[in-house]
Formats: structure tokens, sequence, C-alpha cells
């Protein structure tokens, strides 16, 4: 049974489709859901604090608002509320510290991010995830 459950999404595919796994499981459980979005902050570290880095940044968080706002109307739609979360940092950590902060039963991910470069460069979320998580983490492909 779970009671309180956190899906990351960054706007792909797979992690719409981890949003829709999250919402069914918040439906069957009459679940609290959360949902992340995280600004990656750590792909900025080599770039120098001027306003090119405000600017990507700012993008990247209208990114994750617009994100949210479809996350919310697919979730009327289900009659379910959701709460939202804006980070910013290392993905992985962020979703792993929300996930402990709020106690979650349950985490669902999806199984890559917005392209596979990001694994190249960044290592896989996902599995940092499962392999960190205090909870079920439940990887959608």
């Amino acid at each position: 049974m779970f009671h309180k459950i956190v899906v990351a999404i960054d706007g792909s595919e797979i992690s719409m489709k981890a949003l829709e796994v999250a919402l069914s499981e918040a439906r069957i459980w009459n679940a609290e859901l959360h949902v992340i979005y995280v600004v990656e902050t750590s792909m900025f570290s080599s770039i120098p604090m001027d306003n090119t880095w405000e600017i990507i940044y700012s993008l990247l968080e209208k990114e994750g608002q617009d994100v949210f706002q479809k996350s919310k109307d697919l979730a009327a739609q289900d009659g379910i509320s959701l709460i939202t979360h804006l980070k910013d940092g290392h993905a992985g950590n962020e979703i792993l510290s929300l996930a402990e902060e709020l106690n979650a039963d349950l985490i669902a991910i999806g199984s890559r991010g917005k392209s596979n470069i990001d694994r190249l460069l960044l290592g896989s979320v996902s599995e940092h995830v499962v392999r960190n998580s205090h909870c079920t983490t439940m990887v959608v492909r």
C-alpha cells in the first residue's frame, strides 16, 4: 500500500509515462502525489556565472513550470490533485532528498531522460535513484 508517491518528470515522453503510472497508483491507493522537476545545475558548473547561465537557468525553470502545468491537467482529468516541487542540483540526489523528506513509499521514474547523451555525460539518474532509494522504486520504460 502506498500513501505518498514521488514521480520525477523532465518533459520527456518516458517521464510522462512515469507520471501516468504514478497517477494510476495514486488513484488505486488514494495516495498523495508529489511531482518533482529538477533543473540540473551540475551541468553548468564549468560555465561562468554570468548572464548566459541566468538565461539558461530561467529557460529550464520555465520548462519545469510548463511540464508541471501539463501534469496538473493530466491529473485533473483523473480527479487527482498533485503537489509540485521545482528543485535545482543533481537530479538523482534531489529526487532522493524529496522522497526521504516526505517519507515517500514509492518513487516512479522514467528509465532514461530527455536524451541518451545525458546518460553518457551525467550517468543514469534512474540508476542512481534505484541504487540509493530508501523506498520502493518503479522504473517505467
